[in-house]
């Protein structure tokens, strides 16, 4: 069967082996040449791997005139799991009280909350004014056009529509005027061939 790859991970824990058995200090170089002979890491991954090493803190690197140098020791890695755990303890001690303050919380809010006859028919009460008010709110809505507000709101919209109405009636006797003067047009003919009502009249 074929040999299964490294993963990223092992890839990563393998290149630290290199710093913490030699305890030396490496070129880029130096490490894609012992990775793949040592360690069957890829040399097209070293710098990846390496990088990702950079980042997270667990390799340190210098650059000294035109060349960079990587490094890390054990007493190093032994710190930083040190500070790991100091931090995950703390966060575990932070969720601890977080988790029983939440708890107290909900036995403090099951009080008067219990499953009780008379808890029961105020729930049942609750639902029925609730029922109730949506009842009220559909009489109000059915009466809403008795509103004084309401029916101010119509009559200055029914003030705008009768004032527009006017002005295109007046529009109108004045192109049928306008027509009799300059063709000799009777206002009947007009009428007619426009579809204008013979009483037509302004709104009063």
């Amino acid at each position: 069967s074929k040999k299964k790859g490294l993963s990223f991970e092992e890839k990563r824990v393998r290149m630290m082996e290199i710093f913490f058995e030699t305890k030396d200090v490496f070129q880029l170089k130096d490490i894609e040449k012992i990775a793949p002979k040592e360690k069957g890491i890829t040399s097209m991954s070293v710098k990846e791997i390496l990088q990702s090493l950079v980042d997270d803190g667990m390799v340190d690197t210098d650059r000294i005139g035109t060349s960079n140098y990587f490094w890390a020791f054990p007493s190093k890695a032994l710190h930083a799991r040190k500070r790991k755990l100091e931090e995950l303890e703390s966060q575990f001690a932070e969720s601890s009280q977080k988790k029983e303050a939440l708890q107290k919380s909900i036995e403090k809010s099951k009080i008067g909350r219990e499953n009780t006859a008379e808890r029961a028919a105020l729930i049942e009460e609750l639902a029925a004014l609730r029922q109730k008010k949506e009842q009220l709110k559909s009489e109000i809505d059915k009466y809403r056009e008795c509103d004084p507000d309401v029916v101010e709101e119509m009559r200055q919209t029914n003030k705008v529509a009768k004032e527009a109405a006017n002005r295109w009636t007046d529009n109108i006797f004045s192109i049928k005027s306008w027509a009799k003067r300059k063709f000799g047009f009777e206002e009947s003919r007009t009428d007619k061939s426009f579809g204008i009502p013979e009483d037509l009249d302004y709104i009063d």
